[in-house]
């Protein structure tokens, strides 16, 4: 809706639309004899800026014939903009901008005046790191892209600024690198976000579930990170990063199974040890899927396979429990889950002594009550602490769900089921895509990118050996470094 010719009907109109709303300012006041109306949202303007730049301005120190219009007059910030559409308007107040009209003017002035309350860069908490930098996103994506814009001073990288949700209108900013991302891969981005209606995003968490291409999958399709040096590198491998307002994570597209298993701290370390920890997460994370349902398998349907010494052990501890196997695993990892979310809800201080602590006692009287045997505790908890060792939390729930799928298969129909949950997690992820890149890249299709890949998959090679950049970027970007 545009602007009416009128003055006096445009400060109804804004007034009727804001009604209710306590924390909207409206002040009248003149510049040069002209009757001007300034309308603001509270708390969430910088005060300074609108005293300072643009009331005392208009109001004290200019005079009629200074300028053709009131921004030349006297609106001294650097940001200002003319609407005549009410919704422009009404969104820029909103968003903590200030909105001037002036009785000779037919347009509205959007002065740029923000200053929400910010914690300022605060330390990563989910993606911890000896080496590296230690800033992280915060939950103004204002801050998060000068963050990423100060690791990258190429104007080749380029950010698309839109809103998502019809009500809580939330900032968006698409960035990639011109000429080394794929132009489909950043319109397909784009064009997923312009297509949402929704009411809502409040956090990138929500964008990702709408993105994603098989929401029905365990396994994330999108890449969630806190650290911005993370964020960077990915732009420079031809990815797309999306940052979300109110959010201090950002998302990665492309992402395909391999870059879950890849830390920040694995480009800062040398790479002999980067190489054993990467293998060593690729491991862990089978481990904790298949423990518990390995262990089922073997002593319920196939204990031939088990050596005898350790057979007797496993028999003699159980010699008193009055429950099955199985349901001696889901008891202790129910009861394993319960400590981990306990974990998490609770103060930082208590939250790790309720995690070691309790799963230590609850255990030990566990086998002592007779409800469990030793030998489930141990492999329960060695799963759980596998688990730990995979640096991405999507993809550590995604391996939680699949360890229950390979207990019920495996209690069912033992190792054939064992395998067979096996066959079957393959071959969904086999299915699976990000953004038109195999989930299983570079485990299959990897000729696509002259087999190079593999050089950052399961085992981490020198810098020096990887000259090319990722699959994501295009083929006439793909070298990064000269010869070596």
């Amino acid at each position: 809706m545009r602007l009416f010719d009128s003055f006096d009907e445009n400060i109804q109109y804004l007034k009727n639309t804001f009604k209710g709303c306590d924390d909207i300012v409206f002040k009248y006041f003149k510049a040069s004899d002209e009757r001007c109306f300034m309308v603001y949202t509270d708390n969430i303007v910088d005060g300074a800026v609108i005293e300072e730049a643009v009331l005392t301005n208009l109001m004290f120190r200019v005079r009629e014939g200074d300028g053709e219009s009131l921004e030349e007059r006297g609106i001294a910030v650097g940001e200002v903009e003319e609407s005549v559409d009410f919704e422009k308007i009404i969104d820029a107040v909103l968003l903590g901008d200030t909105a001037v009209l002036a009785e000779k003017s037919k347009a509205a002035f959007i002065i740029s005046t923000k200053g929400w309350p910010s914690r300022g860069v605060p330390e990563t908490e989910t993606e911890m790191t000896v080496y590296g930098p230690k800033d992280a996103f915060t939950e103004q994506g204002s801050i998060n892209t000068v963050l990423i814009r100060r690791r990258i001073r190429d104007t080749a990288l380029k950010v698309k600024r839109m809103k998502c949700g019809r009500r809580s209108k939330t900032d968006i900013a698409v960035m990639y690198m011109e000429g080394i991302a794929r132009d489909e891969v950043a319109a397909e981005a784009i064009g997923k976000i312009e297509s949402l209606d929704v009411d809502m995003i409040i956090d990138s968490g929500y964008l990702q579930q709408f993105m994603e291409g098989n929401s029905l999958s365990p396994f994330p399709q999108l890449q969630l990170t806190e650290r911005p040096d993370k964020a960077a590198a990915a732009l420079y491998e031809g990815r797309v990063v999306i940052v979300v307002d109110n959010s201090p994570f950002v998302l990665i597209v492309p992402a395909v199974l391999n870059v879950f298993f890849q830390a920040a701290e694995d480009y800062y370390e040398r790479w002999e040890i980067a190489a054993f920890l990467r293998v060593l997460r690729f491991a862990a994370a089978f481990a904790a899927a298949t423990l518990p349902g390995f262990y089922i398998a073997l002593t319920v349907f196939n204990p031939n396979m088990i050596p005898p010494s350790l057979a007797l052990k496993i028999a003699a501890g159980r010699g008193n429990v009055p429950f099955p196997t199985i349901i001696e695993v889901l008891i202790m990892e129910l009861a394993f889950e319960l400590l981990r979310e306990g974990g998490v809800r609770l103060p930082s201080p208590v939250s790790s002594a309720i995690g070691i602590v309790g799963g230590i006692i609850i255990g030990q009287a566990a086998v002592d009550a007779g409800i469990v045997g030793p030998m489930v505790v141990i492999v329960v908890a060695l799963a759980g602490i596998c688990s730990f060792v995979v640096p991405n939390n999507a993809m550590v729930s995604a391996i939680r769900l699949t360890k229950y799928f390979i207990i019920i298969m495996s209690s069912f129909m033992g190792m054939f089921g064992f395998c067979m949950s096996l066959m079957f997690i393959l071959a969904h992820l086999c299915t699976l895509k990000s953004f038109g890149f195999p989930y299983m890249y570079p485990f299959c299709s990897g000729s696509e990118n002259d087999y190079t890949d593999f050089k950052d998959s399961i085992i981490r090679k020198p810098l020096y050996m990887m000259k090319k950049r990722p699959v994501f970027a295009k083929f006439t970007q793909s070298k990064r470094m000269k010869g070596r």
